[in-house]
This record gives structure tokens, C-alpha cells and sequence, in this order.
């Protein structure tokens, strides 16, 4: 009894710094930022209470509703993009190629680079002086036109390429896991049915990836709520504020424009953005355990 006794209390001890941590650091932070976004903080904090001017502010900013717009353009098309590119990289990887553990690693390279070095591999190849269109022309087509980085209304798709040619890769190693642990019975008895392999991945194979999918899905919506690097590596938020994104505009009210209350109001509206997204997620994963517990 002793002994088990003084197993749970060098287990606590050995957790103390992380929860100190998580307190004090993360919670802790997060908590002060609240509390300076209700205030008419500029470049040093204040004490001086204006309520919820900072956020009629924000939502009265035409940046910041550009903004919005852009990572909801952003976060659909890459979320999608990145689901629909992995499952179709996983199941032709399913169907056991030559070579596969080769194709595995260049699908899945892209995803150990960071957003900086994706954005400007990206920039280089669709500016239009040097990159892609420059080639095609200099190949004698000269009537071709790839602009789209400079392009106001479609700049945002440049970003979302990118960022789909980077994520698509860790959709492709959790779905092909889930497809592999999926018995071959099925495969065989849809073969024996005479059903099509196209048709045996869309209904049979996908609706049991599920879970794999949507968690694929949690991983990429937390990172488009906090996209940064790849927007300020690929187009500094332009041409104009046309790739602008919430992060962006908190970093530069917080550095260059020293506007420290707006600059927590936008970080609050994201922190609030991230418990929306999470929520739901972890609500469905609390009910599944519960039914399992009860069968």
C-alpha cells in the first residue's frame, strides 16, 4: 500500500514544472491578453478600462474583415484540398506500387519543410518575371499568363496551392495507416461482387476512414487559425490586403503599429475561434467514448 501510495505522489512531482508552467505561462498569458484587450493599451500596457471599444474597433477595421474573409477562403479550400489530395495519394499507394516506400517520402518531404521555406519556393515559381510563366514564355508561348501572385482577386489561391502541396502529405500517411488496417476480407468479397476499385475506396474504404480523416481535418483547422509564416514568406499579405490573415494583422499592430489593446482583441477573437473548433471535435470524441463505455 505504501509503495503504491508513493507511485501517484513521484508522478505528481514529476508533472509540477508542467503544470507550473501551463498555469503560469500559457493560461497565465492568455489571461493578461484578455485583460489588455478591455483597455486602451498602445505601446506599453494600461490600466485604463474602455470596455469593448478595442473590439467595436477591430470589427469596424476594413483590414481585419479582409482578413477574415481571406483565412475563410483559405481554411475551407486548404482543409479540403489537403483531405481530397491525401486520400487519393493514399489509396494509390494502397494498391501496394513498386517503389512505394520511395513515393511515400517525396509525397511526405513537403510537410517537413517549414511554411517559410514552402512560401518561398512558392514565390519564386509563380512570380511572374522569373517563374513559371517566364518559362512557358521562354519556351515560345508567349500569349501565356500566370499571375496570380499579383493578382488582387486571386493571389488567396496561390496561398492555398501552397499550402495544400505542403499538407496533403500528413493526410496521405494517416489515411494509408487506417487503409492498412483494414481487413482484406473486404477487399476480396468486393472483388468477387465485381464492384470497381473506384468505387470500392468512395464507398466502402472512405466511410471507415472517418475519425482519421476528421482528426487530419482538427490538425490542419488549427493550423489555418494560426497561419503567419507562409503568408508573410509567400506575399506579405498582398498585393494590397487581398492574402491578409488575422495573424498577420495582430504581429503588426503588436510590433509596427504598437497598438497593444487592438492587438489582444484580435488575439482574444482567435483564441475564441480556436475553442469553437475545438469544441465540437472533442464533444463528438467524448460521446463516441461514452456510447463504447456503455456497450
Amino acid at each position: 500500500m505504501q509503495t503504491k501510495r508513493r507511485r501517484p505522489l513521484a508522478a505528481t512531482f514529476a508533472l509540477l514544472p508542467t503544470w507550473i508552467a501551463a498555469i503560469f505561462v500559457y493560461i497565465g498569458t492568455m489571461v493578461w491578453s484578455v485583460r489588455l484587450s478591455f483597455t486602451d493599451s498602445t505601446i506599453f500596457p494600461s490600466s485604463n478600462y474602455v470596455g469593448f471599444a478595442q473590439y467595436a474597433k477591430l470589427f469596424r477595421t476594413s483590414r481585419w474583415l479582409a482578413s477574415l474573409e481571406n483565412v475563410l477562403i483559405f481554411g475551407v479550400l486548404y482543409v479540403a484540398g489537403c483531405l481530397a489530395l491525401g486520400f487519393v495519394l493514399a489509396a494509390a499507394l494502397d494498391r501496394k506500387v513498386r517503389f512505394e516506400s520511395v513515393f511515400r517520402t517525396i509525397f511526405l518531404y513537403p510537410y517537413a519543410m517549414s511554411f517559410v521555406v514552402t512560401g518561398l519556393i512558392w514565390q519564386w515559381m509563380l512570380n511572374p518575371t522569373f517563374g513559371i510563366q517566364a518559362t512557358v514564355r521562354a519556351l515560345g508561348w508567349q500569349s501565356f499568363v500566370f499571375d496570380w501572385i499579383v493578382n488582387r482577386d486571386m493571389a488567396i489561391y496561390t496561398v492555398v496551392f501552397a499550402g495544400v502541396w505542403q499538407g496533403a502529405g500528413l493526410v496521405m500517411v494517416i489515411a494509408l495507416s487506417g487503409m492498412r488496417g483494414i481487413g482484406e476480407e473486404q477487399w476480396k468479397a468486393a472483388q468477387i461482387d465485381g464492384i470497381p476499385v473506384w468505387r470500392i475506396y468512395t464507398s466502402i474504404i472512405l466511410p471507415q476512414l472517418g475519425p482519421a480523416l476528421a482528426a487530419s481535418g482538427m490538425l490542419l483547422s488549427m493550423g489555418v487559425i494560426k497561419t503567419y509564416d507562409l503568408i508573410v514568406a509567400q506575399t506579405g499579405g498582398g498585393p494590397g490586403n487581398s492574402t491578409e490573415v488575422p495573424a498577420k494583422f495582430i504581429m503588426d499592430n503588436l510590433f509596427e503599429r504598437q497598438n497593444l489593446g487592438l492587438a489582444s482583441a484580435g488575439a482574444t477573437v482567435l483564441v475564441l475561434s480556436v475553442v469553437m473548433a475545438v469544441a465540437p471535435f472533442r464533444y463528438a470524441l467524448h460521446m463516441r467514448a461514452r456510447r463504447r463505455g456503455a456497450h
